[in-house]
Order: structure tokens, then C-alpha cells, then sequence
């Protein structure tokens, strides 16, 4: 019995690393977001809505039959829930098994299986680097948000104090004059703000031109630096987890010379052991001979 479970836990997990069965599961994907697309343009009951319905109970059947295999090919079931994106499969998975019909749940049950299409990032091992880039990196432009906060409450508080008089809507207090300045940090038609404001204050250009440059160049431009370096590094760590690339190259290079220089420290402590052994006998033979 247990020959044959481990038999069969070969054959799925070689399955389950088949190129082919990955590209199978990423195109089952892409129909689905496909008739999830297809069902917001007919609502009344047609031979097309229930050719969607037959597609829709066949791609969740897919999915669970896609799903057990992976679960099936782990030496342990517990193995499976270690990984993060194979809990959100599985949730993914599971929430798509409510039923699509008149019940209270059909908008839920709709609703749950758009998040199919976001399995794209759990099987593309790209979309997972660049996801989890952008989770790491968050933390790191939490900081850059909180100084482009407070040079947008200054500037707000500035431009309410000097340009309130010139439109009220526009500038009347400082949450209003945020919204304001991030339409100009969106170059939403900001000259027409700044012209209005020109025909009192002719200087103005100084305040608009300066919180562009600060906030569109030089934070943007910190954002950008930031999510770049993460995903740098998590390039990196997938190369040397994929054993491929130059980081991988780099890593075994590593490892072979430490392993060269522990090979030559055993060497040279192997010498100094047989040069010590060999002064000992000469002392040896020095000392029996003028005994005798």
C-alpha cells in the first residue's frame, strides 16, 4: 500500500512539474478570465449564457482537479500550506466552488471567481518576483509618502494663505488646496491653475514650478529607486533558488573556493602533522643513537 501511494505521489509531482502542465493551467486561466469578460455582455437566459455556465463548471472542476494533484504530489499534505501562494490558490480554488444560480450567493460567488485571474501571478515565477518587490518595498516608500505629505501640507498651507482670494474653490482651506496641488502633481491641466493665480501674482510660477519639481521628479524618482532595488534583489534570490543566472553562477563559484581553501587547510594541517612526526623520530633516533 505504501509502495504504491509513494508511486503515485511520483507520478503527480513529475505531473505537476511538466512544462506542459503549467502552460495547460495558465491557459485554463486565461479562459476563465475570458468568460468572466464574455458574461457582462448578456444577461437573459440564451444558448450562449448556458455554454458560459457548462465553461464555468468545467474550468472550476479544472481547478480543483488542478489543485488536489498539487496537494497530492506533496510528501506531506502540510508541506503544501507552507507556501503562501499555494494557501492563496487553495483559497482561490475553494471560494470558486459556490454555486453560480439564483440563490443570495451568485453576486459573492461571481465576485470570488474574478480573483481566478490573479492565479496568473501565482504560476508565472515574474509576476511572483514583482509582487513580492512591491510588498517589501512598500515599508521602505512608506517613508518617501510621509515627506511628500508634508511638503503637500505645506504647499497647501502656503497656497490657501496667498490664493484663496484669487478662487475659493480651488484654494478655500488646505484639504481643498491638497486636492488641488495633486492635480498639478498629476499635470492635470495644472497651468490653468497656475495661470489664474499669474494674473495677481506673477511670481506664482516659482511655487508651482518648485512643488512639481520636488514631488513629480525627485520623490517620484526616490519611488522608482526603491521598488528597483528590491526588485533586484529578489531577482537575485530567485536565481540562486532556480540555480540559473549569474548570481547562481556566482553563489557555486563561492561555494567551490570555500570548499578549495577547507581542501588546502586540510592539507596543510595534514603537512604540519607529518613534519611534526618526522622531527619527533629524528629526535628519537638522535637520542638512541648517543644512548648507545
Amino acid at each position: 500500500m505504501s509502495t504504491s501511494f509513494e508511486t503515485w505521489r511520483d507520478r503527480f509531482e513529475r505531473l505537476r512539474a511538466h512544462k506542459a502542465f503549467e502552460l495547460t493551467v495558465i491557459t485554463i486561466i486565461v479562459v476563465s478570465a475570458l468568460l468572466i469578460g464574455a458574461k457582462t455582455y448578456e444577461e437573459e437566459v440564451s444558448p450562449f449564457q448556458q455554454w458560459l455556465l457548462a465553461m464555468d463548471v468545467a474550468v472550476t472542476v479544472f481547478f480543483l482537479v488542478e489543485i488536489l494533484i498539487r496537494m497530492a504530489a506533496e510528501k506531506r499534505l502540510r508541506d503544501f500550506f507552507r507556501k503562501g501562494w499555494n494557501v492563496f490558490d487553495f483559497l482561490i480554488v475553494t471560494a470558486s466552488l459556490i454555486p453560480l444560480d439564483d440563490s443570495e450567493m451568485v453576486l459573492l460567488a461571481r465576485l470570488l471567481r474574478i480573483f481566478r485571474v490573479l492565479r496568473l501571478v501565482s504560476m508565472i515565477p515574474e509576476l511572483r518576483m514583482l509582487i513580492a518587490a512591491l510588498f517589501k518595498s512598500i515599508p521602505r516608500m512608506g517613508y518617501v509618502a510621509l515627506l511628500m505629505f508634508i511638503i503637500f501640507y505645506i504647499y497647501a498651507a502656503i497656497g490657501s494663505f496667498l490664493f484663496a482670494d484669487i478662487d475659493d474653490f480651488l484654494w478655500g482651506n488646505i484639504s481643498t488646496a491638497m486636492l488641488t496641488l495633486f492635480r498639478v502633481a498629476t499635470f492635470e491641466d495644472w497651468t490653468d491653475v497656475m495661470y489664474a493665480t499669474q494674473e495677481v501674482y506673477a511670481w506664482s510660477w516659482i511655487y508651482y514650478l518648485t512643488f512639481i519639481f520636488l514631488t513629480a521628479f525627485i520623490f517620484l524618482n526616490m519611488m522608482i529607486g526603491i521598488v528597483l532595488d528590491v526588485m533586484q534583489k529578489e531577482n537575485l534570490q530567485m536565481e540562486l533558488e532556480s540555480g540559473e543566472g549569474e548570481a547562481a553562477e556566482l553563489h557555486g563559484l563561492r561555494h567551490d573556493v570555500r570548499q578549495l581553501r577547507d581542501q588546502l587547510d586540510r592539507m596543510e594541517a595534514a603537512m604540519m602533522a607529518g613534519h611534526r612526526q618526522m622531527s619527533t623520530l629524528t629526535e628519537a633516533r638522535k637520542t638512541d643513537s648517543l644512548e648507545a
